[in-house]
């Protein structure tokens, strides 16, 4: 659901870069709301898909990208061997901790988009087949991608919550107040 999203100050490009981050953040937190265990874990849908899932995910690339843009590797390594864990909770793993730990990327996150000296900065991408040989990116473009990813996973959310109990975002934005 889309909210009001103002920009700290006119022309702060970085304020509105992390606000705009920061709404979409908030759509899957809210499709969390109120949810048991059992509920946040399941899969409603021929998908593999689970709130749970979604809020350890999104939480993991950011991480992740972050990392890569600070010239850091991920906190988390994933592999054909291991992929399918960074949509599913294990071991003890629990929504409240993965919610916890998704805060403190986010502030991450922020802390380092306002201590870089230009968002023109680049990074070099990840050795990956999906990226060009000697890739770069800028600190902007992984703004907009994190944008761009949880914006996709906010839209799936909305789905698998409103399956679940028939809340829809509109709803959830009046329960949590914003």
């Amino acid at each position: 659901m889309v909210t009001h999203v103002p920009a700290e100050e006119y022309g702060d490009e970085r304020g509105a870069l992390l606000s705009f981050l920061e709404e979409q953040r908030g759509g899957i937190r809210r499709a969390v709301l109120g949810l048991t265990h059992e509920q946040a874990v399941s899969r409603p849908s021929a998908s593999e898909l689970s709130l749970a899932g979604l809020v350890k995910h999104v939480a993991e690339t950011e991480q992740g990208w972050i990392a890569r843009a600070k010239g850091e590797e991920p906190a988390v390594h994933r592999e054909p061997s291991n992929w399918h864990e960074c949509f599913a909770l294990v071991d003890d793993e629990t929504v409240e901790s993965q919610l916890a730990y998704w805060e403190k990327v986010a502030a991450e996150t922020e802390a380092f988009a306002r201590s870089v000296p230009s968002l023109d900065d680049t990074f070099p991408l990840p050795d990956q087949p999906w990226f060009p040989p000697e890739g770069r990116a800028s600190v902007r473009w992984v703004l907009l991608h994190l944008i761009r990813e949880t914006a996709r996973h906010a839209g799936h959310a909305d789905i698998i919550r409103e399956s679940l109990d028939g809340k829809t975002a509109f709803e959830l934005v009046a329960l949590a107040g914003k």
